[in-house]
């Protein structure tokens, strides 16, 4: 959403004194297969949700823009949003506790920590681990242990033609694999917001969530910079993502990159 949690509240306090509609486009929070494992997680299916660990990783290139201009656009910042709101919304409560290591991958020569490994303490002795490189080869993965069950979703986190969330469910012992359609994310997020903006009712991913997320990140770099672990004051739980929110829209016609203007993907394929 911004860099600091002042900034963030000043967009909140501005979208409120204008009137205006205000979302953070969290594509995720449309999407059929992430929709439905945070649905099954908050009724109960893998029982009492305990652990969460996620690897999210790419390997950038030395030329990209990311490479060469420290921690606003390394991989917490750019990556690191997607596991902590996966965490946040698959627990349906906020960190009260944040631990980091960052580490510089010999030859990589980025100004910042390339790969950082990050630790979430929740209430209830709930924790989240997550991983986040620009230096190692592309996966988004993440699991979410209960103590009845759990689920494993492979990918994750990214978008495009031709994939398509799913994940494995294990329950007591029966294991059963769940994929969902492909779909076109950002149209998803854009028909969510049109009809906010129509019907006149307030998006579920609004300027409250971004700020969630970025006092996070904000923490992490303290605990990077500081060596220690990082307390967040406890905030009380929102409304969440919820079933009404999916669209499941097709791909129309999609753009190559050639065809995009001065830009390139972020990783090598």
């Amino acid at each position: 959403m911004e860099d600091t949690s002042e900034e963030c509240q000043a967009i909140l306090n501005a979208a409120k004194k204008s009137g205006a509609k205000l979302m953070i486009a969290y594509r995720l929070h449309f999407e059929p297969g992430t929709v439905e494992i945070i649905s099954r997680v908050r009724k109960g299916d893998i029982g009492d949700p305990r652990l969460f660990t996620s690897v999210f990783s790419q390997s950038i290139k030395p030329e990209n823009h990311r490479a060469n201009n420290g921690f606003s656009a390394g991989p917490i910042p750019d990556m690191g949003p997607y596991c902590i709101n996966a965490a946040r919304n698959l627990y349906g409560m906020e960190p009260i506790e944040v631990s980091a290591l960052g580490f510089k991958t010999p030859g990589a020569n980025m100004d910042f920590d390339d790969t950082v490994s990050v630790t979430l303490r929740f209430p209830e002795e709930k924790i989240a681990t997550f991983i986040v490189s620009y230096s190692a080869k592309s996966i988004d993965t993440y699991t979410i242990i209960g103590t009845e069950g759990s689920i494993v979703c492979n990918p994750g986190y990214m978008f495009g033609k031709g994939l398509a969330i799913h994940y494995q469910a294990t329950i007591q012992d029966e294991t059963k694999t769940r994929r969902l359609p492909e779909t076109d994310q950002f149209a998803g997020e854009t028909e969510y917001f049109s009809k906010c903006i129509i019907d006149g009712f307030d998006p579920e991913p609004d300027g409250d969530e971004g700020l969630r997320d970025v006092r996070v990140i904000e923490a992490i770099k303290r605990a990077l910079d500081t060596g220690k672990t990082q307390k967040l004051e406890p905030m009380d739980n929102r409304k969440r993502i919820n079933e009404n929110q999916v669209f499941k829209i097709r791909y129309g016609k999609v753009v190559e990159d050639d065809q995009l203007t001065n830009a390139q993907s972020p990783a090598d394929k």
